[in-house]
Protein backbone atom coordinates (compact mmCIF):
# COMPACT_ATOMS: atom_id res chain seq x y z
CA UNK A 1 0.00 0.00 0.00
CA UNK A 2 0.93 3.58 -1.18
CA UNK A 3 1.71 5.83 1.80
CA UNK A 4 -0.20 8.44 0.10
CA UNK A 5 -3.27 6.03 0.10
CA UNK A 6 -5.86 7.02 2.80
CA UNK A 7 -6.82 3.81 3.43
CA UNK A 8 -3.29 3.18 5.16
CA UNK A 9 -4.60 5.76 7.87
CA UNK A 10 -7.28 4.12 9.27
CA UNK A 11 -8.09 2.05 12.38
CA UNK A 12 -10.54 0.50 14.61
CA UNK A 13 -11.33 2.47 17.91
CA UNK A 14 -13.80 1.33 20.74
CA UNK A 15 -16.31 4.64 21.66
CA UNK A 16 -15.24 3.70 25.17
CA UNK A 17 -11.68 4.76 24.70
CA UNK A 18 -12.55 8.37 23.32
CA UNK A 19 -11.88 10.55 26.84
CA UNK A 20 -15.09 12.66 27.84
CA UNK A 21 -13.52 14.47 30.57
CA UNK A 22 -9.77 15.50 31.52
CA UNK A 23 -8.19 14.58 34.42
CA UNK A 24 -8.15 15.76 37.58
CA UNK A 25 -4.18 16.61 37.62
CA UNK A 26 -3.69 17.38 34.05
CA UNK A 27 0.10 15.35 33.89
CA UNK A 28 -1.37 12.23 35.32
CA UNK A 29 -2.02 11.26 31.83
CA UNK A 30 -0.49 8.15 30.43
CA UNK A 31 2.73 9.15 27.74
CA UNK A 32 3.97 6.76 25.15
CA UNK A 33 7.54 7.00 24.04
CA UNK A 34 8.04 5.72 20.72
CA UNK A 35 11.57 5.24 19.51
CA UNK A 36 11.76 5.94 15.57
CA UNK A 37 14.91 4.73 15.06
CA UNK A 38 14.25 1.63 17.34
CA UNK A 39 10.66 0.81 17.22
CA UNK A 40 10.66 0.63 20.98
CA UNK A 41 7.61 1.71 22.45
CA UNK A 42 7.44 2.57 26.20
CA UNK A 43 4.80 3.12 28.48
CA UNK A 44 4.99 6.13 31.06
CA UNK A 45 3.03 9.13 32.38
CA UNK A 46 3.45 13.02 31.04
CA UNK A 47 4.51 13.91 34.78
CA UNK A 48 7.71 11.62 33.86
CA UNK A 49 8.78 14.26 31.20
CA UNK A 50 11.51 15.42 33.64
CA UNK A 51 13.28 12.33 33.82
CA UNK A 52 12.89 11.79 29.38
CA UNK A 53 14.20 15.40 28.28
CA UNK A 54 17.82 16.38 28.56
CA UNK A 55 18.93 20.29 29.88
CA UNK A 56 20.08 20.42 26.48
CA UNK A 57 16.35 20.48 25.26
CA UNK A 58 14.09 23.39 24.60
CA UNK A 59 10.15 22.56 24.44
CA UNK A 60 8.17 24.62 21.49
CA UNK A 61 4.54 25.35 22.55
CA UNK A 62 1.61 27.11 20.93
CA UNK A 63 0.56 29.92 23.08
CA UNK A 64 -2.56 30.40 20.83
CA UNK A 65 -6.02 31.06 23.11
CA UNK A 66 -9.05 29.25 22.02
CA UNK A 67 -11.64 31.82 21.90
CA UNK A 68 -15.46 31.33 22.71
CA UNK A 69 -16.53 30.43 19.51
CA UNK A 70 -19.69 28.74 19.62
CA UNK A 71 -22.83 30.30 18.86
CA UNK A 72 -26.32 29.72 19.45
CA UNK A 73 -29.35 32.26 18.47
CA UNK A 74 -32.71 32.14 16.77
CA UNK A 75 -33.85 33.01 13.38
CA UNK A 76 -35.67 36.53 13.62
CA UNK A 77 -38.20 35.61 10.56
CA UNK A 78 -39.32 31.68 11.61
CA UNK A 79 -37.96 31.07 14.84
CA UNK A 80 -36.09 28.35 13.89
CA UNK A 81 -32.56 27.56 15.94
CA UNK A 82 -29.14 28.25 14.76
CA UNK A 83 -25.80 27.39 15.89
CA UNK A 84 -22.96 28.91 14.45
CA UNK A 85 -18.88 28.82 14.68
CA UNK A 86 -16.84 32.05 14.56
CA UNK A 87 -14.09 31.02 12.12
CA UNK A 88 -12.87 34.69 11.20
CA UNK A 89 -13.54 38.60 10.79
CA UNK A 90 -12.56 41.24 8.32
CA UNK A 91 -10.99 44.36 10.27
CA UNK A 92 -11.81 46.23 7.31
CA UNK A 93 -15.76 45.98 7.14
CA UNK A 94 -16.26 44.02 10.30
CA UNK A 95 -17.38 41.13 8.60
CA UNK A 96 -17.74 37.31 10.18
CA UNK A 97 -17.40 33.92 8.38
CA UNK A 98 -19.26 31.27 10.47
CA UNK A 99 -19.67 27.63 10.02
CA UNK A 100 -24.09 27.61 10.29
CA UNK A 101 -26.35 24.80 11.31
CA UNK A 102 -30.02 25.44 10.87
CA UNK A 103 -32.80 23.87 9.23
CA UNK A 104 -33.10 25.34 5.29
CA UNK A 105 -30.73 28.29 3.69
CA UNK A 106 -30.36 32.19 5.52
CA UNK A 107 -30.63 34.08 2.72
CA UNK A 108 -29.07 37.96 2.43
CA UNK A 109 -30.77 40.13 4.97
CA UNK A 110 -32.09 37.74 7.34
CA UNK A 111 -31.48 38.50 11.45
CA UNK A 112 -30.22 35.74 13.82
CA UNK A 113 -30.74 37.05 17.48
CA UNK A 114 -27.51 35.77 19.53
CA UNK A 115 -28.57 34.13 23.13
CA UNK A 116 -25.53 34.42 26.03
CA UNK A 117 -24.71 31.78 27.67
CA UNK A 118 -27.45 32.08 30.27
CA UNK A 119 -29.75 32.22 27.35
CA UNK A 120 -30.67 35.46 27.55
CA UNK A 121 -31.01 37.45 23.72
CA UNK A 122 -28.69 40.34 22.96
CA UNK A 123 -27.36 41.09 19.99
CA UNK A 124 -27.94 40.25 16.37
CA UNK A 125 -26.15 39.12 13.11
CA UNK A 126 -27.32 39.98 9.77
CA UNK A 127 -26.24 37.56 7.15
CA UNK A 128 -24.56 39.04 4.47
CA UNK A 129 -23.82 36.59 2.00
CA UNK A 130 -23.97 32.57 1.68
CA UNK A 131 -20.11 31.11 0.41
CA UNK A 132 -19.85 28.15 -1.80
CA UNK A 133 -19.29 26.15 0.69
CA UNK A 134 -21.89 27.11 2.29
CA UNK A 135 -19.98 29.22 5.36
CA UNK A 136 -22.35 32.29 6.24
CA UNK A 137 -20.86 35.94 5.80
CA UNK A 138 -22.35 37.94 8.64
CA UNK A 139 -22.58 41.35 10.52
CA UNK A 140 -22.72 42.26 14.30
CA UNK A 141 -25.46 44.69 15.00
CA UNK A 142 -22.83 46.15 17.48
CA UNK A 143 -19.75 47.80 17.15
CA UNK A 144 -17.08 45.85 18.94
CA UNK A 145 -13.36 44.02 18.70
CA UNK A 146 -15.03 40.02 17.96
CA UNK A 147 -13.19 38.36 20.68
CA UNK A 148 -14.90 41.35 22.94
CA UNK A 149 -18.62 40.03 21.60
CA UNK A 150 -17.33 36.34 22.10
CA UNK A 151 -16.66 36.71 25.38
CA UNK A 152 -20.25 38.14 25.95
CA UNK A 153 -21.95 35.78 23.25
CA UNK A 154 -19.85 32.52 22.73
CA UNK A 155 -19.49 29.29 23.93
CA UNK A 156 -16.29 27.23 24.58
CA UNK A 157 -16.65 25.06 20.91
CA UNK A 158 -15.91 21.44 22.55
CA UNK A 159 -15.38 18.72 19.76
CA UNK A 160 -18.82 17.16 18.95
CA UNK A 161 -17.40 13.58 20.39
CA UNK A 162 -17.30 14.50 23.91
CA UNK A 163 -21.09 15.16 25.29
CA UNK A 164 -22.00 16.23 21.58
CA UNK A 165 -20.39 19.25 21.75
CA UNK A 166 -22.43 20.46 24.93
CA UNK A 167 -20.50 23.22 26.80
CA UNK A 168 -20.11 22.18 30.83
CA UNK A 169 -18.32 24.96 33.07
CA UNK A 170 -15.27 22.80 33.92
CA UNK A 171 -14.17 23.04 30.05
CA UNK A 172 -13.87 26.74 30.10
CA UNK A 173 -10.53 25.88 31.87
CA UNK A 174 -9.70 22.65 31.48
CA UNK A 175 -10.47 23.91 27.49
CA UNK A 176 -7.10 25.47 27.79
CA UNK A 177 -3.49 25.19 27.97
CA UNK A 178 -1.93 26.67 31.29
CA UNK A 179 0.59 29.32 28.83
CA UNK A 180 -2.04 30.10 26.43
CA UNK A 181 -1.87 34.09 25.66
CA UNK A 182 -3.01 35.24 22.10
CA UNK A 183 -6.64 34.25 21.46
CA UNK A 184 -7.73 33.15 17.99
CA UNK A 185 -7.84 29.16 17.87
CA UNK A 186 -11.27 27.22 17.56
CA UNK A 187 -9.78 24.17 18.82
CA UNK A 188 -7.07 23.76 21.62
CA UNK A 189 -3.73 22.53 20.67
CA UNK A 190 -4.78 19.51 22.50
CA UNK A 191 -1.20 18.10 23.12
CA UNK A 192 -0.52 21.06 25.47
CA UNK A 193 -3.45 20.49 27.97
CA UNK A 194 -1.68 18.28 29.70
CA UNK A 195 0.46 20.46 31.06
CA UNK A 196 0.51 22.35 34.78
CA UNK A 197 2.64 25.40 35.92
CA UNK A 198 4.32 22.55 38.19
CA UNK A 199 5.15 20.56 35.68
CA UNK A 200 6.70 23.38 33.71
CA UNK A 201 8.69 24.59 36.35
CA UNK A 202 10.04 21.34 37.40
CA UNK A 203 11.35 21.22 33.63
CA UNK A 204 12.60 24.89 33.37
CA UNK A 205 14.37 23.93 36.76
CA UNK A 206 16.35 20.89 35.34
CA UNK A 207 17.29 23.35 32.37
CA UNK A 208 14.88 22.45 29.79
CA UNK A 209 14.17 25.71 27.93
CA UNK A 210 10.68 27.17 26.42
CA UNK A 211 9.86 28.92 23.61
CA UNK A 212 6.46 30.22 22.37
CA UNK A 213 5.24 29.80 18.81
CA UNK A 214 1.63 30.80 17.90
CA UNK A 215 -0.65 29.06 15.27
CA UNK A 216 -4.13 30.13 15.61
CA UNK A 217 -6.08 26.56 14.95
CA UNK A 218 -8.66 26.66 12.22
CA UNK A 219 -11.42 23.93 11.43
CA UNK A 220 -9.25 23.43 8.61
CA UNK A 221 -7.14 21.26 10.54
CA UNK A 222 -10.20 18.91 11.12
CA UNK A 223 -12.11 18.64 8.09
CA UNK A 224 -11.75 15.22 6.86
CA UNK A 225 -9.78 14.36 4.17
CA UNK A 226 -12.02 14.26 1.17
CA UNK A 227 -9.50 12.46 -1.43
CA UNK A 228 -8.51 8.69 -1.59
CA UNK A 229 -4.62 10.24 -2.96
CA UNK A 230 -3.06 12.53 0.28
CA UNK A 231 -1.41 14.51 -2.86
CA UNK A 232 -4.65 15.60 -4.02
CA UNK A 233 -5.57 17.10 -0.40
CA UNK A 234 -5.47 21.40 0.59
CA UNK A 235 -5.28 22.48 3.94
CA UNK A 236 -6.83 25.30 5.13
CA UNK A 237 -4.50 28.13 5.79
CA UNK A 238 -4.10 29.27 9.71
CA UNK A 239 -2.15 32.02 10.98
CA UNK A 240 0.56 31.53 13.07
CA UNK A 241 3.77 33.88 14.03
CA UNK A 242 7.65 32.76 15.67
CA UNK A 243 9.11 35.84 17.39
CA UNK A 244 12.68 36.93 16.90
CA UNK A 245 13.66 36.25 20.74
CA UNK A 246 12.04 32.29 20.33
CA UNK A 247 13.83 31.49 17.04
CA UNK A 248 16.78 32.85 18.07
CA UNK A 249 16.60 30.48 21.24
CA UNK A 250 15.39 27.93 19.32
CA UNK A 251 18.73 27.88 16.75
CA UNK A 252 21.21 28.32 19.65
CA UNK A 253 19.84 24.75 20.43
CA UNK A 254 20.44 22.98 17.56
CA UNK A 255 23.69 24.88 17.24
CA UNK A 256 24.35 23.71 20.61
CA UNK A 257 23.31 19.68 20.08
CA UNK A 258 19.83 20.13 22.18
CA UNK A 259 16.59 18.46 20.62
CA UNK A 260 13.79 20.54 19.42
CA UNK A 261 10.74 19.11 20.98
CA UNK A 262 7.30 20.42 19.48
CA UNK A 263 4.67 20.18 22.09
CA UNK A 264 1.42 19.28 19.31
CA UNK A 265 1.03 18.90 15.39
CA UNK A 266 0.49 23.03 15.53
CA UNK A 267 3.55 23.84 17.17
CA UNK A 268 5.41 21.33 14.35
CA UNK A 269 3.77 23.21 11.28
CA UNK A 270 5.05 26.54 11.97
CA UNK A 271 8.25 25.72 13.06
CA UNK A 272 8.98 23.64 9.69
CA UNK A 273 6.74 26.82 7.65
CA UNK A 274 9.25 29.36 9.05
CA UNK A 275 12.45 27.05 8.95
CA UNK A 276 14.99 27.74 5.71
CA UNK A 277 16.46 24.95 3.77
CA UNK A 278 19.00 24.15 6.12
CA UNK A 279 16.84 24.21 9.02
CA UNK A 280 17.62 27.58 10.79
CA UNK A 281 14.87 29.75 11.82
CA UNK A 282 13.98 33.05 11.08
CA UNK A 283 10.83 35.67 12.78
CA UNK A 284 7.89 34.94 10.50
CA UNK A 285 4.55 36.09 10.54
CA UNK A 286 1.63 34.77 7.81
CA UNK A 287 -0.29 32.28 6.71
CA UNK A 288 0.50 28.48 6.09
CA UNK A 289 -1.60 25.87 4.57
CA UNK A 290 1.38 23.30 4.67
CA UNK A 291 0.10 19.12 4.76
CA UNK A 292 3.14 17.05 5.63
CA UNK A 293 2.65 14.25 4.20
CA UNK A 294 5.19 10.68 3.59
CA UNK A 295 8.26 12.10 2.62
CA UNK A 296 8.69 15.21 4.29
CA UNK A 297 11.92 16.04 5.29
CA UNK A 298 11.61 17.61 8.86
CA UNK A 299 13.93 20.18 8.86
CA UNK A 300 13.15 22.21 12.58
CA UNK A 301 11.56 19.58 14.78
CA UNK A 302 13.76 16.90 16.80
CA UNK A 303 11.07 15.06 18.68
CA UNK A 304 7.01 15.17 18.88
CA UNK A 305 4.77 15.34 21.78
CA UNK A 306 1.71 14.78 20.58
CA UNK A 307 -2.52 13.84 21.68
CA UNK A 308 -3.78 10.18 19.60
CA UNK A 309 -5.68 11.54 16.42
CA UNK A 310 -8.76 10.61 14.51
CA UNK A 311 -8.77 7.67 12.03
CA UNK A 312 -7.82 8.78 8.33
CA UNK A 313 -6.97 12.97 9.84
CA UNK A 314 -4.62 15.23 8.47
CA UNK A 315 -2.96 14.67 11.87
CA UNK A 316 -2.56 11.18 11.98
CA UNK A 317 -0.43 11.36 8.57
CA UNK A 318 1.67 14.15 9.83
CA UNK A 319 2.63 12.43 12.99
CA UNK A 320 3.24 9.23 10.33
CA UNK A 321 5.12 11.25 8.11
CA UNK A 322 7.38 11.79 11.13
CA UNK A 323 8.08 8.51 12.54
CA UNK A 324 6.67 6.13 9.88
CA UNK A 325 3.30 4.73 9.23
CA UNK A 326 3.72 1.37 10.45
CA UNK A 327 4.97 2.49 13.72
CA UNK A 328 2.37 4.73 14.46
CA UNK A 329 -0.40 2.37 13.45
CA UNK A 330 1.74 -0.18 15.59
CA UNK A 331 1.66 2.39 18.27
CA UNK A 332 -2.02 3.19 18.03
CA UNK A 333 -2.37 -1.06 18.33
CA UNK A 334 -0.41 -1.03 21.62
CA UNK A 335 -2.16 2.27 23.02
CA UNK A 336 -5.98 0.44 22.18
CA UNK A 337 -4.62 -2.70 23.60
CA UNK A 338 -3.47 -0.79 26.74
CA UNK A 339 -6.97 0.96 27.39
CA UNK A 340 -5.21 4.46 26.68
CA UNK A 341 -7.60 7.20 26.58
CA UNK A 342 -7.75 9.21 22.95
CA UNK A 343 -8.71 12.42 21.51
CA UNK A 344 -8.35 15.75 22.80
CA UNK A 345 -9.02 14.91 26.67
CA UNK A 346 -6.93 11.87 25.96
CA UNK A 347 -3.35 10.20 26.62
CA UNK A 348 -0.25 11.26 24.36
CA UNK A 349 2.98 9.87 22.73
CA UNK A 350 6.36 11.17 22.80
CA UNK A 351 8.04 10.60 19.15
CA UNK A 352 11.72 10.20 19.91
Amino acid sequence: MSDFDLSGYDYELPRERIAQHPLTVRSDARLMVVHRRSGQIEHFHVRDLPDLLDASDTMVVNDSRVVPARLIGMRCQTGGRWQGLFLRADPATGVWETLSKTRGKLQPGERITLQDRHGREGMQLVVVDRLEGGNLLVKPSEEAEPLSLLERYGRVPIPPYIRDGNMMDVDVQSYQTVYARQGGSVAAPTAGLHFTDALLQQLTDQGVSLSGVTLHVGIGTFRPIAHDDLREHQMHAEWGQIEADAAARINATRAAGGRVVAIGTTSVRVLETAAAEQGRLEPWTGMTDLFITPGYRFRAVDALMTNFHLPKSSLLVLVSAFAGRELILEAYRQAIEHEYRFYSYGDAMLLL
